[in-house]
């Protein structure tokens, strides 16, 4: 049983220890036989090339939160649209009113945020 069980996982956990050592290896060298001269511009921070303003620490607009919500709850409508188109033969009408009623809810939070003025940008 043993034998039958390593046999099947062998090439898959060969797999994930090349992956990880081509991940770690060439960091692990780059952190040991990189040279370290770190003076007073490399530790500086950097923004853009200009000079930094202010304190890294302040607050956002709320907008870039509700940007970035909207961003994801398309993102995630568009993942899941993917398997549907494939599966829509096997599903049926049941998983075509499903994913209906689904674009439905999201577009109705789509016209919300509209409305709202979320995408508005001063």
């Amino acid at each position: 049983m043993t034998d039958g069980f390593l046999s099947q996982y062998f090439p898959v956990l060969l797999f994930m220890a090349i992956g990880l050592a081509i991940g770690v290896v060439p960091l692990l060298m780059g952190f040991l036989l990189g040279p370290r001269r770190p003076d007073e511009q490399k530790n500086s921070p950097y923004e853009c090339g200009f000079e930094p303003m202010g304190d890294s620490r302040m607050q956002f607009d709320v907008r870039f939160y509700l940007v970035a919500i909207l961003f994801i709850i398309f993102d995630l409508e568009i993942a899941f649209m993917f398997p549907w188109a494939v599966a829509l033969d096997s599903i049926g009408i049941a998983g075509f009113v499903a994913m209906a009623i689904f674009l439905v809810i999201l577009t109705v939070g789509f016209i919300y945020e509209w409305k709202k003025g979320a995408l508005e940008w001063e």
